[in-house]
């Protein structure tokens, strides 16, 4: 069912559902925060700030919103971790189904698994594009499988993936990544090139879900999130190399997660406009 409150405060015209090429999913839940609160906030503020942002894309000359966006009603946080995960991929069946093009927004980044599962019923070469501040490798964090310290732990189960912007892990993640000579691009090393974007892309099957935990950018621009860590990725190179990968591969989903809104709205409008951004990508 649409949902009146929709990104970029579109009309009907744009906005219907069967008309609508993009479909946004809102996941406002945070069960297994562990530091900073606020997430379950983050998909109406990005919603909010789309609806005060110009539509006209000055970089690809074009309104990114005329294959149409719409938007549904948020889901309904439920009791457990593996509950929400069950009703996002029950909500995301039925996105693919319809040939819809499936945008979810967080939330912790724990919802990821359920868009994921979702998908790999369709695409079985899905691999997974996480761009984030951390490794979220624990195979599970404070007694939970299903943290969000755990999403890429759970998504190696399901699909391949590369990882890129990581600067924050622990001993045995380390552990992890060295002895399965997992695809891992440190921050520390691309923040200030463009070196690293071809070979992070041949790593991707065909068809690729990118899922974006907001702390992948620096604090400086990004400090509205649950875990800020300093040496992040700044707004250009991100945007350069998300344009390339959706040259170069099929991006069949992606999510924007752990957004935690705060009195400054320039987090919320840089999430907004990222999505808008691959939006206009994907055409």
């Amino acid at each position: 069912m649409q949902y009146q409150n929709n990104f970029g405060f579109l009309e009907k015209e744009f906005s219907d559902y069967k008309k609508s090429r993009f479909v946004i999913l809102s996941v406002p839940y945070e069960g297994t925060v562990s530091y900073g609160k606020g997430a379950s906030k983050g998909p109406a503020a990005i919603i909010k700030a789309s609806q005060n942002m110009e539509l006209y894309d000055e970089e690809l000359d074009k309104e990114n919103y005329k294959e149409g966006i719409c938007t549904l009603k948020p889901l309904k946080a439920e009791s457990t971790p593996k509950k929400m995960v069950d009703s996002i991929e029950k909500a995301s069946d039925k996105i693919i189904k319809d040939n819809k093009f499936p945008i979810m927004l967080g939330g912790e980044h724990s919802i990821s698994t359920g868009l994921i599962r979702a998908l790999k019923k369709k695409y079985k070469d899905l691999s997974v594009l996480q761009l984030d501040a951390h490794a979220d490798l624990r195979q599970e964090y404070e007694g939970q499988p299903y943290s969000h310290a755990s999403i890429m732990a759970r998504t190696r189960e399901l699909a391949k993936a590369v990882q890129v912007g990581i600067r924050s892990l622990s001993v045995e993640e380390s552990k992890w990544i060295k002895k399965e000579n997992l695809p891992i691009f440190w921050a520390r090393d691309i923040y200030d090139n463009e070196k690293w974007f071809d070979k992070a892309i041949e790593k991707l099957s065909n068809n690729v879900f990118i899922t974006i935990d907001l702390d992948v950018f620096d604090p400086s621009i990004m400090s509205a999130t649950g875990t800020p860590e300093p040496g992040g990725l700044d707004w250009y190179i991100i945007i350069k190399f998300l344009k390339q990968v959706c040259k170069k591969k099929n991006i069949v989903g992606f999510d924007v997660v752990e957004l935690a809104p705060t009195k400054n709205h320039s987090c919320d409008f840089l999430a907004a406009k990222l999505v808008y951004k691959l939006i206009g990508y994907l055409q």
